[in-house]
């Protein structure tokens, strides 16, 4: 019976749980942004705090099992630490700060699109035009990939909130103004969209390599903060950004750091090795949904209806 509920419909809800987490990090996130917050001095804290909250559930359960970390093993988990933590954590924060929350998560509908590309084109995902199961991917990809493109050449009219502006939306809408942040907002989702997939399927293969998820997603977040924190030291050389004084800026970090990604990550790396890459990243449109609706029933985000 156990067996059956972990091959069948346990990833299922373990995915979307993933995504409401995903959704509400989001706009904590957007909203401590709008506050004032560096987008690299929240990975560099998220991640210092995601290895802090691992590594001891990574030393006390594994310490028996855990077999000898080889070169070959820490070169996936450091690159998996640049692409899946460090590089595409910045690159959505940084699209939150140009764009709106509703449009990265609308937009991310392009990875699963990614993933079955990298999938298909690497051997790790079969396409078979033959059959029901191929055509339906198939047209899933052209759907995704034209709600993507439709999401960034045309706005259209303001279904919610048209005539009212709340201090949330306001640093919102003036970047809306700006067609040239609208467009860095645009490229630096997409990049993120990149390396998710990318992560995806590293990861997919880490955990056959290495099958020890407290052990790796907890060397692979101490990783990405020395990355970041490298980054940030070089770029932010004054102490004022990185402190933090208000509960929610300290809540966010929390958040971000132990659900958004310590307990995330070991759970889609689990995903992952039970149903693969490409079911992992099938489950990002649900982000849209739960952040359409945070948006505009507490952030007062306007929705359009090119959205």
């Amino acid at each position: 019976m156990m067996g059956s509920c972990l091959g069948g419909g346990l990833p299922v809800v373990v995915m979307l749980c993933l995504n409401v987490v995903a959704a509400v990090m989001v706009s904590l996130v957007k909203v401590a942004m709008n506050g004032g917050m560096n987008p690299l001095v929240i990975v560099t804290l998220q991640q210092l705090t995601a290895s802090v909250f691992l590594a001891p559930i990574a030393f006390f359960k594994e310490r028996k099992s855990r077999p000898k970390l080889t070169l070959e093993i820490f070169a996936y988990i450091f690159v998996s630490a640049a692409l899946g933590a460090a590089l595409r954590q910045y690159m959505i924060f940084v699209a939150l700060g140009y764009t709106t929350a509703t449009f990265v998560t609308a937009f991310s509908n392009i990875a699963p699109v990614l993933t079955f590309l990298l999938a298909v084109a690497t051997r790790s995902e079969a396409l078979n035009l033959k059959s029901r199961t191929g055509m339906a991917k198939l047209a899933g990809t052209l759907v995704s990939l034209g709600g993507a493109m439709v999401l960034t050449l045309y706005k259209g009219v303001a279904l919610t909130h048209a005539g009212a502006m709340s201090p949330h939306s306001q640093p919102a809408a003036e970047a809306a103004v700006s067609r040239g942040k609208w467009t860095l907002g645009t490229v630096a989702i997409l990049g993120n969209c990149v390396c998710l997939s990318c992560w995806f399927l590293l990861h997919g293969r880490l955990a056959n390599k290495y099958p020890h998820v407290y052990s790796c997603n907890a060397l692979m977040s101490m990783l990405s903060f020395l990355q970041v924190a490298a980054v940030g030291l070089c770029t932010q050389r004054s102490i004022t950004p990185w402190i933090i004084t208000s509960k929610f800026q300290i809540l966010t970090v929390l958040y971000a750091g132990i659900v958004g990604c310590g307990v995330s990550f070991v759970l889609v790396t689990w995903c992952i090795d039970k149903r693969g890459a490409v079911f992992v990243a099938a489950f990002i449109p649900v982000v849209q949904i739960i952040v359409s609706v945070i948006d505009f029933s507490i952030l007062h985000e306007q929705l359009y209806l090119g959205r």
